[in-house]
């Protein structure tokens, strides 16, 4: 009763929702599902708006693409501005200085603050992996946010090399909280970065010890590889409470570090991205209570994220239902997983009863491991049965088989030890990830003999996740530029055998040096996002002269609000853009090959960066 009586509303006690990976936009074009992210953000601000809660705290992947759609951004802002503007004062005050806090920002202080806006519920959030700072200018669409007076962004570190996280010092009555948070960075830059010291976490110079100190964090908590992940350890232990995103599965209920003695609350995401048994727990978002140093987090249970049911089979564990020799045991496998679907959709239905803000139709996952000589069935044959029951009848059914592994040096097999879950869904596999595997197993032939894996792994997810189309060519350019540098610093002789072992020496001595390295990639993306803008320029022009010249044939509109000659769609304007681009690269091209220049180099070479030509068939390698 003490307790309760302890965190009653008071003029001293902060009450702030918490919430992590709202990935607002997931599946928006999904007839069934498209809605679903949007639903359960309403709900999440609802809440706020109910509980009167001080601030709201995010923990990064608002948004689920990079580029947002304007559908996505404005159901966004339509939110927003129903729950969280309006006359109601807020109750606490910032002590810390607003311009280190919001530095990047063209208004560098906190939302309710400004004289022009009327803010009843402040948000603060930091960014994640899937709405990171990109492009020239280093912009999120949480940026557009706090533009706009609707969120505070903070947690943004543009060093490489050092990384200073200044608190926002809040204060309410006697309660004191030091909110320190930290933007998705690359996990195996950040760990390194922590090993190597290069990460601070500033402490107020008063009265250190009367603080709350409380850090978001939007990074990988379990570890998918020797450095691809944040160790709990390598945080401060003089960190009151530790709010990760990034991870899915709801764990907010504060857990206790043995080691650092802080508390760590993982929210997980709010609407389930992927049909793994992480998703399956119930979501929750949090309300925390904090009094002077002592903390109380109430669980939320959310009442508009559809059901999900997920169970597994194993075939071979059923020997008296299933012969692999009987020709007819595909069709008992199939009746055996219909009415398993069968089970799982009536025990979703009466889940639903209890909660009228339920979606209808609900999630339903069977993996069925077919180790052991069966064979699987027609999945889509299979799903046509549900199409009018289930959200996802496409991948209602997942069949794998787990390789059985023997441990080194051991005779037995040990069953407790094998993994029974399929590669696709018992870990995260990235881009950088696959392209590295693929070198790694590739022919001699076809491996790297200039360019590092590591580098190229980067470019590729940039150019997949981030749409930076000219990653890719910007690292070849840059690799190579460095590498010809190299070799007339070393004066190489002109013999093929040389310049291959100088090369290859030059490739290793990179691959080493890490921080070289990350430093090349960030180089090229920089030039690759600088390539964008005047692309972006140069077809602006080129479809206005076009509009010109054709009156109206080129107006079209673009579905992403975007002009005609940047959208996907087909049109005469885009087609003018994409062969001006395509002769540049023609251009850039012939030069590599030794052929002569053309009047578009001057062009390439009005950028930041000065080509280096390749020496043709019969140059000396200083030439």
């Amino acid at each position: 009763t003490n307790f309760i009586a302890l965190f009653r509303d008071d003029e001293d006690t902060f009450k702030i929702l918490i919430a992590t990976d709202i990935h607002l936009g997931y599946l928006e074009k999904d007839p069934v599902r498209g809605n679903d992210t949007f639903v359960t953000f309403d709900e999440i601000l609802r809440h706020a708006q109910k509980n009167d809660v001080d601030f709201v705290l995010l923990g990064g992947d608002l948004f689920h693409e990079n580029k947002p759609s304007r559908k996505t951004v404005h159901s966004c802002l339509e939110s927003l501005r129903k729950y969280c503007m309006g006359d109601r004062p807020v109750q606490f005050e910032i002590l810390s200085d607003q311009a280190v806090n919001f530095h990047y920002s063209k208004f560098p202080w906190v939302n309710y603050q400004d004289k022009n806006l009327n803010i009843s519920i402040p948000i603060f959030s930091i960014h994640g992996n899937h709405d990171d700072p990109t492009g020239a200018d280093a912009l999120c669409a949480l940026d557009i946010l706090s533009c706009a007076g609707l969120l505070n962004h903070f947690g943004r570190s543009t060093s490489v090399e050092k990384i200073d996280i200044s608190p926002i010092l809040l204060r309410k009555g006697r309660t004191k909280i030091a909110l320190y948070g930290l933007g998705a960075i690359p996990d195996e830059r950040l760990y390194r970065m922590f090993v190597n010291k290069q990460v601070t976490m500033l402490r107020p110079k008063e009265d250190e010890d009367s603080w709350f100190n409380l850090f978001v964090i939007h990074q990988n908590r379990s570890k998918h590889g020797a450095t691809n992940y944040i160790p709990e350890q390598f945080l401060d232990d003089f960190i009151d409470l530790v709010v990760w995103g990034h991870e899915h599965e709801c764990k907010i209920a504060p857990s206790q570090n043995e080691q650092q003695y802080f508390y760590v609350s993982q929210p997980g995401s709010s609407v389930v991205t992927s049909l793994s048994p992480g998703e399956a727990v119930k979501k929750h978002i949090g309300l925390l209570h904090v009094k002077g140093k002592i903390m109380k987090m109430q669980k939320i249970a959310l009442e508009t994220v559809r059901t999900f049911r997920m169970e597994d089979i194993v075939l071979a564990d059923h020997p008296d239902l299933f012969n692999p020799d009987n020709p007819k045991v595909t069709q008992a496998i199939q009746a055996f997983c219909m009415e398993k679907i069968e089970l799982m959709l009536d025990e979703a239905e009466r889940e639903r009863l209890g909660n009228p803000h339920q979606p209808e139709k609900p999630l339903i996952r069977l993996r069925v491991d077919y180790t052991g000589g069966f064979e699987p069935f027609s999945v889509h044959r299979f799903s046509q049965k549900y199409m009018d029951r289930v959200a996802n009848p496409k991948d209602i059914i997942h069949f794998f088989r787990h390789r059985e592994q023997k441990e080194k040096n051991d005779s037995d097999l040990n069953f407790g030890k094998l993994v029974s879950k399929p590669a696709s869904e018992g870990m995260t596999l990235r881009v950088e990830d696959l392209v590295k595997q693929y070198f790694q197993t590739a022919e001699k032939k076809v491996q790297l003999s200039l360019l590092t894996e590591r580098g190229m792994g980067e470019a590729v997810q940039e150019f997949v996740d981030k749409e930076e189309k000219d990653a890719i060519e910007e690292l070849v350019k840059f690799q190579l530029e460095k590498t010809q540098r190299f070799l007339k610093e070393r004066r190489t002789d002109a013999e093929e055998e040389k310049i291959d072992e100088e090369v290859r020496k030059f490739r290793e001595s990179r691959k080493k040096n890490t921080e070289e390295e990350d430093e090349e990639v960030r180089e090229a993306m920089t030039r690759a996002r600088a390539h964008r803008s005047e692309d972006a320029v140069l077809v602006a022009a080129s479809s206005d002269e076009e509009l010109m010249d054709t009156g109206t044939k080129g107006t079209g509109d673009s579905d992403d609000g975007l002009p005609a000659t940047l959208s996907r769609g087909r049109g005469r304007a885009r087609g003018r853009a994409r062969g001006a681009r395509g002769q540049n690269s023609t251009a850039r091209g012939s030069s590599r090959r030794g052929r002569g220049s053309t009047s578009q180099e001057s062009a390439t070479s009005s950028r930041t960066y000065k080509p280096v030509s390749v020496p043709a068939k019969n140059m000396s390698i200083m030439d």
